[in-house]
């Protein structure tokens, strides 16, 4: 009889983000949309199904696999009940979060950015 010993399990590490990197849009969109569903305790199909976008593509959104648009932004977001300028405002914690000092420290040296409404949406302007 031949003995078969199991191959250990290789483990990928989640999205990691090395010090010198700022991290990924995508992932911390995904991040976000992940989070703000299972806090609200609602499955993928019923996400997936109330912003008519299929299941395994709101999967690799909150995976950070897949760059969505947009309107599947909206769409997503809608279905959670946030609106994108929600949405968008979360991302953005988060990454102040992820980069820690680094955003404080080019903070200063960056052109300010604000956001401007016009005619109900919301739009970026960096000020010169």
């Amino acid at each position: 009889m031949s003995s078969h010993e199991p191959k250990p399990a290789r483990v990928i590490p989640l999205r990691p983000v090395p010090a010198d990197r700022e991290p990924l849009w995508r992932d911390v969109v995904g991040d976000v949309l992940r989070r703000e569903r299972l806090a609200q305790r609602r499955t993928l199909k019923d996400v997936a199904e109330a912003a008519r976008i299929s299941m395994p593509y709101l999967s690799e959104l909150e995976r950070g696999r897949k760059e969505a648009s947009s309107e599947v932004l909206a769409a997503a977001a809608r279905a959670l009940g946030l609106g994108l300028a929600d949405l968008l405002a979360l991302a953005q914690r988060d990454i102040i979060r992820l980069t820690g000092a680094r955003a404080v420290r080019s903070a200063a040296s960056a052109p300010q950015a604000r956001l401007t409404s016009h005619q109900g949406e919301a739009r970026l302007r960096l000020a010169a």
